[in-house]
């Protein structure tokens, strides 16, 4: 009950006539004062001036209650504070004072209610009744707060706060619903806050049993369109309605289709018929009210409800407050479930995503700890096949030396030399040539590719195979004098003289091919007279000293070109033989471009100082191991660049300056890192994708077993409210309290 000081919050019970209807909140008094109230017509504001003139005089005395101050006033009495005497206790206290004729009629309507709704603790308790008194009264609680219209005055509620005076207000409904009752009027007005601010439903002197024929006006903007008829049968949709106006005026701050145009057109009209004529047309034509969507805070679901419950088609409203109040519940508990179900299903995702870089950081540990143990493993096989490989060419050069020194030895070959025999000396050398041939054949190794005899003065008298060069002076060649080095063509000092001990030549460059070449030569030794009487030599491209390894070098690569060997002149990097710097690959080069064939600067420097290392320690032949060799030959022969990366291991041969290199292509090497890795990833995603839908498939099973849950309860609800009717409808009304 509505116990303040305004007289617009009293919620006075009013049967109203055909010749009567409720304004929306309208209040006597100093409803003139609230801009929400419709103006009044003469007739009304004198009605009203001789309300307000005996508004302050005492209806009648209540025994055993001091009458302490007038709450308000309405069109059918007014409403008193009393205290009882024994027990201090507050009350409210209504009297019927006006319209005589309908007090007791008044009176026991709404008293049979109230009497009826007792259990309810969200109904206002009735306290007592007056039937002899004059005029009759019945006492109410008394509720400090007020009503919610006032509360509404300063505008629009929190919607946590509209939510919890709505769902009060339903289960209220839901219990007068229950005993076949319907309130027909509700709005803030009638709607009253105790101490706690929790709500009370009052004022029914407009409601209607579900059974009844009678039509029952509510207040404009809270009543719904077919209620405007003063033919219409009660159905507890009205009450729906009104209760998705009062949610939305929670929300909003005001009623639907409530602007002061609207006020207005509807009290211009004359009667009553065309004013609740005007007001079906307003609510059934006017677009659909939507601020409420506006509000932050309101989801998807709240929106959902108050739409529903404010559709004007009745048909496709919620059929009860009992099923709006269903919804309600359903909206928290989906809302309470949200923080689980994101611990849940967002949690879970949440630990994976976070264990992504975890994983990531350990497979990328683990990738390159195996790509360093791949590597080194790779460079010291490489190192040991380098080692092989420098001793395997200083031992075939030694091989031709000592052949030429055996040869060089033989009595015959000298006499001839001094007789200058030449038809006999060449028979003789062509002979052993064949023979020395015949034996690297039966070995499988490659012929050389030319033999030559000079005489001491450096002129070429005997070629196999035979050629031009015949008769030519070669005395500026480095493998005739033995200076470690080459003078121009014709340009060699007078004073120049031949090699005295066997001697393996500065590299040279094939003027057929542009193919870097070696000589092995040894001196033919005069032995009496104690001179050289000529140079004998053997010829071959440095690339055939690594055709008869580079098989087994390269093992069981599957591409020939991921595994090679090749030989580095120590003093400026050149590259004196490759697998493809053969006589068609090097065709396509000019002599400068050759010369370019070099290794880069940073990688010259890494040699140089392991050799500096290597001489100042003193230890034995070593090799160097570099990750990552950029191949010279490759760079300018291959359109790869991105591919041109090797593992590369450098072994020095001998005394001769050279350096063997046995490389392998680095992408090769670590591939099984590379697979390994894609592995690792693709069975991490299907992991992930795994876990991400077993955790879909039990909220899957969870969602459903609580929507199953979720139905049977509403099923037994039915159940429960069906045999609540039942009961209702074979009972009798009680009315021995008019007695």
């Amino acid at each position: 009950m509505n116990q303040s000081e305004s007289q617009e919050n009293v919620p006075l019970a009013e049967d109203q006539q055909p010749s009567e209807i409720n304004q929306p909140d309208s209040q006597p008094s100093n409803a003139d004062s609230n801009d929400k109230t419709l103006k009044q017509s003469p007739e009304e504001r004198s009605q009203a001036a001789h309300l307000s003139k005996d508004g302050l005089s005492l209806p009648a005395k209540v025994p055993g209650y001091i009458i302490i101050r007038s709450l308000g006033e309405g069109s059918y009495g007014s409403v008193w504070l009393a205290q009882e005497e024994n027990t201090g206790k507050y009350v409210a206290i209504k009297f019927y004072t006006y319209r005589r004729g309908l007090d007791w009629s008044l009176l026991n309507r709404e008293v049979e209610k109230l009497a009826e709704l007792y259990t309810s603790r969200h109904i206002i308790s009735l306290q007592g009744v007056g039937w002899n008194s004059d005029p009759p009264y019945y006492m109410m609680e008394y509720l400090e707060n007020g009503s919610l219209s006032s509360f509404l005055d300063s505008g629009p509620l929190p919607v946590s706060e509209a939510v919890r005076i709505a769902k009060t207000v339903l289960l209220a409904l839901v219990h007068a619903h229950g005993r076949g009752i319907l309130h027909c009027d509700l709005k803030p007005a009638n709607i009253l806050l105790d101490a706690n601010f929790e709500p009370r439903l009052c004022d029914f002197g407009q409601s209607r049993l579900s059974d009844e024929q009678s039509p029952s006006l509510g207040t404009l903007f809270y009543m719904a369109p077919e209620q405007a008829d003063l033919q219409a049968i009660p159905d507890s949709r009205w009450d729906v309605y009104a209760l998705g106006a009062l949610f939305y005026h929670m929300l909003c701050g005001k009623a639907p289709y409530r602007t002061p145009e609207n006020e207005l057109s509807i009290r211009n009209l004359d009667s009553l018929e065309a004013k609740l004529e005007a007001y079906r047309d307003l609510i059934r034509n006017a677009p659909r009210p939507s601020e409420h969507r506006k509000v932050s805070g309101v989801d998807r679901r709240l929106v959902d409800i108050v739409d529903r419950c404010l559709e004007t088609d009745p048909k496709k409203r919620f059929p009860n407050a009992q099923a709006v109040l269903t919804n309600l519940l359903q909206r928290e508990q989906h809302r309470a479930r949200r923080p689980l179900i994101a611990l849940g299903v967002i949690g879970p995702l949440l630990l994976i995503i976070g264990l992504i870089p975890v994983a990531g950081a350990a497979v990328n540990q683990m990738v390159n700890k195996i790509r360093e143990n791949l590597t080194e493993r790779a460079l010291k096989s490489d190192s040991i096949s380098a080692s092989l490989l420098s001793q395997n060419v200083a031992r075939e050069l030694q091989d031709r030396q000592d052949q030429l020194l055996d040869f060089s030895d033989k009595t015959f070959l000298r006499k001839m030399m001094e007789q200058k025999d030449y038809p006999k000396l060449f028979e003789y050398v062509e002979q052993e040539k064949e023979l020395v041939d015949d034996k690297r054949s039966e070995l499988n190794r490659e012929k050389d590719t030319s033999w030559f005899l000079t005489n001491d003065k450096g002129k070429q008298i005997w070629r196999n195979p035979a050629g031009p060069t015949i008769g030519q002076n070669f005395s500026y060649r480095d493998y005739f004098h033995g200076q470690g080095k080459e003078y121009k063509k014709g340009e060699a000092p007078d004073s120049i003289k031949p090699i005295t001990k066997p001697y393996i030549c500065q590299v040279f460059k094939s003027e057929a091919t542009n193919q870097w070449m070696v000589a092995v030569a040894v001196p033919i030794w005069d032995l009496q007279n104690d001179k050289v009487l000529g140079v004998l030599a053997r010829t071959t491209h440095l690339d055939q000293l690594l055709t008869a390894y580079d098989e087994s070098i390269r093992g069981d690569s599957e591409n020939s070109g991921d595994r090679k060997i090749a030989l580095i002149d120590n003093r400026d990097g050149k590259v004196l033989a490759h697998p493809r710097m053969t006589a068609n690959n090097l065709r396509k080069l000019s002599r400068e471009e050759v010369d370019r064939l070099a290794l880069k600067e940073k990688h010259f420097d890494q040699l140089q100082s392991f050799k500096l290392a290597q001489e100042k320690n003193q230890t034995g032949p070593l090799s160097a191991m570099i990750s990552d060799y950029h191949d010279p030959v490759e760079a300018v022969l291959s359109t790869d660049d991105e591919d041109n990366v090797w593992l590369a291991a450098f072994s020095p041969i001998g005394m001769t300056g050279w350096t063997a290199v046995v490389q392998e292509r680095r992408s090769m090497t670590l591939r099984p890192v590379t697979e390994m890795r894609s592995w690792l990833i693709q069975y991490g995603l299907i992991v992930l994708a795994t876990s991400c839908l077993l955790v879909f498939t039990v909220w899957y099973f969870v969602m459903r077993v609580l929507t199953e849950r979720r139905a049977w309860d509403w099923a037994r609800q039915q159940s429960e409210k069906r045999t609540d009717q039942g009961s209702t409808s074979s009972s009798s009304w009680p009315n021995h309290h008019r007695e």
